[in-house]
């Protein structure tokens, strides 16, 4: 009895000494943990994105936001933040980070969300996730950031009184003067500073972007529609000529390097739309995967690229060039939410193509080519906002969509598209009969053969749309649908047959 009263009492004691050890590891943390926004808490600059929101509001707001820098950051901040703001509820937060943070909550912990965005988006945040205690951020008077952050820190609760939690260079001088540094998605000199102190910095790190995530993001799929470049040589019968191919080709690449530097103009504008849509969510920007402060960088140095490569070509295909960004431009500030106009301008972007290509080859192009394209590319642009409608929802708006159409709209749109595709044939038909073609070619009968190609290949097109199988752009689906490519080929062989006959 006295052996088994002995065994109990050691055991109990032991269950003693264990809990006294493991009772630190459970103590609520004395030191607030200290929390950045921007590039910490979620995968984007709030800064960037409000500037870009200003921007699609009113384009003429850009030549305001050099006056309020010169009045100081804390300035440009107040002004923006007073004319518009995010939908934080749609951006990007660090998953692996945040859920971290709500096991530091619910230990106890009390969370400041400490930031250099301004204080209206903060509160924002703060309350939407619900797990700040305090937020602490820019306003008129304050920039909180770097040196400015480090020192509100120490005032409030002392050198070493807090833990902090930062991703790039500007939060090294908070992270000396922390009891415990955090280290989020860092930069490289944040991963450096990491680094050097062996161990003592916890690390939250997330896959760095890859040279397919950028080109990605500059949607270089959508270049095979700067193929109609090539279509005037193709006409015309100049395809052998090496010095109009090579220029036809710098002007392919100049015209991919200006639609990309647009399309990430684009996506920057409409993250707040993206981030709600089943699939564009996914792209770079939108998802946070490539900074934003690297899209923009993309974005003016493609535009650059794009410029300086089309002056090596005739002036006037710079002047065409120079046409289609300023139409591009326009829809991406206002005209692609405006009903109709928008499908009109995109019908008019695949046909400067084919005039761009006219102009850097020196290739006279035919009133009966520009009629076809007009028609057929208009119901090829009718097809992309088709496909949109059926994704929508009943109750969508121009708000939540960016556009200026209602589900009700779809069967006129798809009646539109079927009738202008047609039309686009019939204006085929007139161009086969017409002395051009019976100048160009020997036998011009065999190409009234392309009319039921074009009629395959553009009502197939509306049958898997109307089927929900339509999910990429209907021009690049044309260049890459193997069967397209047949009747393509087709076509080509048909007018090599006519000539050659």
């Amino acid at each position: 009895m006295k052996l088994r009263n002995c065994a109990n009492w050691l055991i109990s004691d032991c269950k003693n000494m264990l809990q006294k050890v493991e009772e630190p590891q459970k103590t609520t943390p004395t030191g607030p943990l200290c929390v950045d926004l921007d590039g910490t808490l979620i995968n984007s600059d709030t800064l960037y994105e409000l500037i870009f929101a200003l921007i699609k509001r009113n384009p003429l707001w850009i030549f305001f936001l050099p006056v309020w820098l010169m009045r100081g950051k804390s300035q440009l901040k107040e002004e923006i933040a007073n004319r518009v703001e995010l939908d934080v509820s749609t951006l990007p937060y660090n998953g692996e980070f945040l859920e971290y943070l709500k096991s530091e909550k619910a230990r106890g912990r009390k969370l400041i969300l400490v930031t250099a965005t301004h204080e209206a988006t903060a509160n924002a945040v703060a309350t939407h996730l619900g797990l700040f205690d305090e937020v602490m951020a820019s306003n008129k008077h304050i920039n909180l950031r770097g040196k400015a952050k480090a020192a509100a820190l120490v005032e409030r609760y002392g050198e070493g009184g807090f833990d902090y939690a930062g991703n790039d260079a500007s939060d090294i001088k908070i992270w000396e003067k922390a009891q415990n540094a955090i280290v989020v998605s860092p930069d490289a000199k944040a991963l450096k500073w990491h680094g050097s102190q062996q161990g003592d910095a916890r690390l939250f790190d997330q896959p760095k972007p890859t040279i397919k995530t950028y080109l990605k993001a500059m949607r270089i799929h959508q270049w095979l529609k700067n193929s109609l470049i090539f279509v005037p040589l193709v006409l015309d019968h100049r395809i052998f000529e090496i010095e109009v191919i090579a220029n036809a080709y710098l002007a392919f690449i100049a015209f991919g390097l200006c639609a990309s530097s647009v399309y990430l103009l684009n996506d920057l504008i409409d993250l707040p739309i993206d981030r709600k849509h089943s699939k564009k969510r996914n792209r770079p920007l939108a998802a946070g995967t490539i900074p934003i402060k690297h899209g923009v960088i993309m974005m003016v140095s493609l535009l650059v690229l794009s410029f300086a490569l089309s002056l090596t070509l005739h002036i006037d295909f710079t002047l065409t060039l120079l046409i289609y960004y300023a139409a591009t431009l326009s829809y991406s500030l206002y005209l692609k939410s405006t009903l109709l106009v928008d499908i009109m301008t995109l019908a008019g972007l695949y046909t400067i193509r084919i005039i761009a290509g006219g102009e850097a080859t020196g290739t006279d192009i035919s009133s009966w080519l520009l009629a076809f394209s007009v028609f057929f590319f208009f119901s090829l642009a009718l097809v992309k906002r088709f496909v949109e409608l059926s994704d929508m929802d009943e109750n969508a708006t121009r708000a939540t969509t960016g556009r200026g159409y209602r589900k009700i709209d779809i069967e006129t749109i798809g009646q539109s598209g079927i009738a202008s595709a047609f039309a686009s044939v019939l204006v085929l038909a007139l161009y086969i009969d017409s002395a051009e073609v019976k100048a160009l070619y020997t036998y011009p009968r065999m190409i009234w053969l392309l009319c039921p190609l074009v009629l395959y290949i553009i009502v197939r097109i509306w049958i898997l749309a109307r089927r929900g199988e339509m999910d990429d752009d209907p021009v690049v689906f044309i260049m890459s649908d193997w069967r397209s490519q047949i009747m393509v080929a087709a076509g080509v062989a048909l007018m090599v047959f006519a000539t050659l006959y």
